[in-house]
Order: structure tokens, then sequence, then C-alpha cells
């Protein structure tokens, strides 16, 4: 009998080349386009943070946003948008970090969270970290406690998992793509 993180990960899907030559992009539209595989992964994240007394879920643009607030609305707590630069209309702290392919800037409300609240931070994919790190340093500017990370894939061998693990954040993954 499989496992449930094995089911999901063979629902992802692979796409070669893109966004560039020689990237092996892990496509996540395939497992959300499926309800049972879409339910199986959400049960996956509620039963490990169903009695983690957490405050908030925020989830890092853009499919960090469907994670997100999916678990936010099942866990019965609110649900905090880390967005691309220019897009949110009130008042923000931003917190600029490298990609694989350049760099790039991320923005929250300034009235998102709360100094004490224990936030989730939620995104598809983990791979050098920088996006997850980003998000997490807007929240602990703001007072929140980032009780853990967590994300569907994590690509080991690019070491955001590592940068994440080193700064003293716990990181769930349900599968990884190690090898590839």
């Amino acid at each position: 009998m499989i496992n449930s993180n094995e089911f999901i990960k063979q629902h992802i899907r692979t796409v070669p080349d893109w966004p560039q030559v020689g990237v092996q992009f892990r496509d996540i539209t395939t497992l959300l386009q499926d309800p049972k595989v879409f339910r199986v992964l959400i049960d996956i994240f509620l039963a490990r943070y169903a009695d983690a007394k957490l405050d908030l879920v925020a989830g890092m643009d853009a499919r960090g946003f469907i994670l997100g607030s999916v678990v936010a609305y099942e866990l019965n707590i609110g649900f905090v948008p880390i967005r691309k630069k220019g897009k949110l209309p009130f008042t923000t702290v931003s917190e600029s970090y490298e990609l694989e392919y350049g760099s790039a800037t991320v923005e929250l409300h300034t009235d998102a969270c709360k100094a004490g609240d224990r936030v989730l931070l939620i995104d598809d994919l983990i791979a050098t970290g920088g996006t997850m790190m980003a998000g997490k340093k807007l929240l602990e500017r703001l007072g929140a406690t980032v009780v853990e990370g967590a994300v569907i894939v994590d690509l080991p061998e690019l070491g955001g998992s590592k940068l994440i693990e080193d700064s003293g954040l716990p990181l769930f993954k349900v599968c990884d793509f190690a090898g590839h």
C-alpha cells in the first residue's frame, strides 16, 4: 500500500526545461485539479497542525495562497497573504531576496499580524529558500512567531531546506525530488 506522501508525489508533473533550459519544474497544478488528491494533501497538513495552537496561516505568493487559505479555513483561523511587491493596497513592510533566476521582493501589510501571534508559513515548494526566509523575516519583524514552514515539495539539492532549518525554523515537507 502506498503512503499519502508518495501518493501526492506521484501526482506532481515534471515540466523539463521550464522556465529555462536545464530546470525540471515541479508543477502542482495536476494535484490541485484532482479533488481526491487535493483533499489528501490538505488532510496531511490538517493532521499536522490540528493541535498546534496557531493564530494565522501565512501563504507565499502565489501557490501558497491556495494551500494556506484552505488550511486556515479548515483550522478556523485567519489567513495572511505575503505578496509580490506592489500588489498590496495598504501600508506594507518589504523584504528582498535572491531566487534561482534573479531577485525579488515580497511585502506584508503592517497590520497582518501582531506581536505574539503563532503563524504557520506555507508555500508550494522550497528551492533555494529565499522566498520562505523573506516571509519569515517579515512576520518576525511584526512580532509574530513563525512556528513552522510547510511545503509540498522540497528540492534538497538546491539548499533551501537546509538554509531554512539552519535558521532555526522547523520545516515540514510532504515530499522531495532529490537527485533529479
